[in-house]
């Protein structure tokens, strides 16, 4: 069942429809073949998830004499009602278990005339749908749809941002709470359940994260929660995040010491730390490249003697989805434009001692950077 995900101007949506059918064309595209998912979400308003009937957005490239049509099962098009399909200009195609869905998009494709040569589809669409489709269109090569929707989506517009804003502010009410739960004798589960409750009780859908490392834990920066139970004078680095009912992301870490570090060298490694992550933020603006802002925090890590502490990349896009375009990476040359989003998370993980990361989302502005999240980047020693 289809659920509306964040309400939208339909004008707003018909633009994301125009540009991508666009898009399409200029990239030698006959149509794109969305399934439920984040770009599902952000071109119709649509949520829920691909399972064994197919539903699908069939969206010819610009030119195609066919309107853009959602191929949906019968029985789930109720789901759909809230969406503006008719004032966007998108047909209903429905179909009913025992009929062929797959071949009924073909022939939705091949109204114009011509059968389709190049089709892009969505990179969430399970093999279940691809395998198929390219059966019932063996003439048609396919590519994913990434490259044409990450030129849409990367570029933030000001309801997104908004959203964004809200976001970071929720999770930013957790973090001020994070005194109520991390506590000597408390394990990292226990820890963890408590702030998942909080992220709901915030503003918050769900946690689609929940990281707690403590002490060792820490130096693994995914891992999750465990049954260790946290000491006086760990240091303790918790990444939560999730969507609000807007659809959007948010995505924030920041490491806090249970008591006085018992760890000698804490203060002055998380201070190298602190100064690469603020470097990097600073670097952020129009004109840069997404690994000039990488090279920004990975060079004070360096040249502190920590860079093979420094295991990941530093920042990843969020919106719709937690990790997406564009990602601040090293060999990565796209230049930032506004509206772009992403965070910037340097980290210092030292195996079987202890780790620390500080994570912010930032937005590109006209003329310089945004952050979304706005708790002290300082090492936050909590009463013990």
């Amino acid at each position: 069942m289809a659920t509306v995900s964040m309400k939208q101007d339909p004008a707003v949506l018909a633009a994301r429809l125009t540009r991508a059918a666009a898009t399409a064309a200029a990239a030698d595209l006959d149509a794109l073949l969305i399934s439920p998912g984040s770009d599902l979400r952000y071109l119709l308003g649509a949520g829920g998830e691909s399972h064994e009937r197919l539903t699908c957005l069939v969206l010819p490239a610009a030119g195609a004499a066919a309107p853009p049509a959602l191929v949906v099962p019968k029985l789930e098009e109720p789901g759909f009602a809230d969406l503006p399909l008719a004032d966007l200009g998108v047909e209903v195609v429905t179909w009913v278990d025992g009929q062929d869905p797959h071949a009924l998009v073909a022939d939705l494709l091949r109204r114009g005339g011509a059968a389709p040569a190049r089709l892009a589809v969505a990179d969430v669409m399970p093999a279940l749908h691809t395998i198929p489709l390219r059966s019932a269109l063996p003439g048609a090569e396919q590519v994913l749809a990434a490259p044409v929707l990450r030129e849409l989506r990367m570029r933030k517009d000001a309801a997104e941002i908004e959203a964004l804003r809200k976001a970071g502010a929720a999770i930013d009410r957790v973090h001020a709470r994070m005194a109520e739960f991390l506590k000597p004798g408390r394990t990292e589960a226990e820890v963890g359940a408590d702030i998942s409750a909080a992220i709901r009780a915030e503003g918050h859908v769900e946690a689609a994260f929940v990281i707690v490392g403590s002490g060792p834990n820490g130096a693994s920066p995914h891992h999750a929660l465990s049954d260790r139970v946290i000491e006086r004078g760990d240091v303790v680095v918790v990444d939560i995040g999730g969507p609000i009912p807007e659809g959007y992301n948010s995505d924030c870490t920041r490491t806090y010491a249970v008591g006085e570090p018992a760890q000698s060298d804490v203060r002055d490694t998380y201070a190298v730390l602190q100064a690469a992550q603020r470097a990097a933020v600073q670097a952020v603006r129009p004109g840069a490249t997404a690994e000039s802002i990488d090279a920004a925090a990975r060079e004070p890590i360096a040249a502190a003697g920590f860079g093979e502490y420094f295991v990941h990349r530093t920042g990843h896009g969020i919106g719709l989805d937690v990790h997406e375009e564009p990602y601040i990476v090293g060999g990565n040359q796209l230049v930032l434009e506004p509206g772009m989003a992403f965070s910037v998370e340097p980290g210092i993980y030292q195996p079987g001692r202890w780790g620390a990361r500080i994570e912010d989302i930032v937005v590109v502005t006209e003329d310089g950077v945004e952050s979304v999240n706005n708790r002290p980047h300082e090492l936050v020693v909590l009463p013990a």
